[in-house]
């Protein structure tokens, strides 16, 4: 069933848990992240970022999502991930989509603001949740490039104030993670994700999550993050189930054969991530 992300993330935040969100970049990734889904029973999200739209446009995408949603009997989210301008938001708003993300963290504060309250008062007349970003997660992803970020912190402060005059539904806050593939052993500020949480009262969202430790990620969820980001590891699986089948097979040629390669490695990857957040036996 296609729903919002709203209750589910009140419902996360209420019980310590986390919903997962997995970046899917085709039909395969969305049919193993909802085989993980429906294996653990979890409620899910599926998400795409304006570089993957730009693939093959946002009416295709959400009609994968769409389509595996209502063959689902576990709650499916479709969200646009790190919505880079106002024209992005309201397209995937009008396509379909049941959770938007505007990312104005590389725009001053007094901007940023502005930009999400434009965005809110569009998709709130139609009962889509949004999800902000204050302060920047560092790295390099699909477009996203945030690698010069000198302060990867959000102000505790900043981020009630930016709650409060925005009406945000969620908030993606810089705690120390980052996109793309760590060259160290990511370090999660904890004190910063406790000051935030005191004065915050929506579900917070943890970004950069893939290639963080485990320990790190569980503790994330018990301190209140509601919604765990999850893209790099995605492609990266995928990637290696098709190598798999060509190595074994190299004279192969069927899309659908090495496809079903990617599809397992993915499932596996995603049903372990959902173990991990505690999202399992939620749905």
């Amino acid at each position: 069933m296609l729903v919002t992300s709203k209750e589910l993330l009140l419902d996360a935040q209420k019980n310590k848990y986390a919903v997962g969100a997995f970046n899917v970049e085709n039909m395969e990734m969305v049919l193993a992240v909802l085989n993980a889904a429906e294996e653990t029973r979890s409620p899910v999200i599926m998400q795409t970022t304006p570089g993957t739209l730009k693939f093959a446009g946002a009416d295709f995408y959400f009609a994968n999502i769409r389509a595996a949603a209502e063959r689902a009997d576990v709650p499916v989210v479709c969200h646009l991930d790190h919505g880079n301008s106002f024209e992005t938001a309201v397209l995937a708003f009008h396509v379909g989509y049941t959770s938007i993300m505007i990312d104005g963290s590389k725009l001053s504060f007094e901007e940023n603001i502005s930009l999400t309250r434009s965005v809110i008062d569009v998709c709130h007349a139609g009962n889509v949740p949004v999800e902000a970003e204050l302060g920047r997660v560092g790295g390099k992803e699909d477009g996203l490039d945030n690698t010069a970020v000198i302060n990867p912190f959000t102000e505790p402060d900043e981020a009630r104030e930016f709650v409060e005059r925005t009406g945000c539904d969620s908030l993606a806050v810089a705690i120390g993670t980052a996109h793309g593939i760590y060259k160290g052993v990511p370090q999660v500020n904890f004190e910063v994700l406790g000051k935030i949480r005191e004065v915050v009262d929506i579900p917070l969202v943890l970004h950069g999550t893939s290639g963080v430790p485990d320990d790190q990620v569980i503790k994330c969820v018990s301190m209140g993050m509601s919604k765990v980001n999850y893209a790099t590891d995605l492609r990266i699986a995928y990637t290696n189930g098709v190598k798999r089948y060509m190595n074994e097979k190299p004279d192969g040629f069927d899309p659908k054969k090495y496809g079903a390669f990617g599809i397992e490695e993915v499932q596996r990857y995603v049903t372990g991530r959902m173990q991990v957040i505690g999202s399992c036996g939620k749905a």
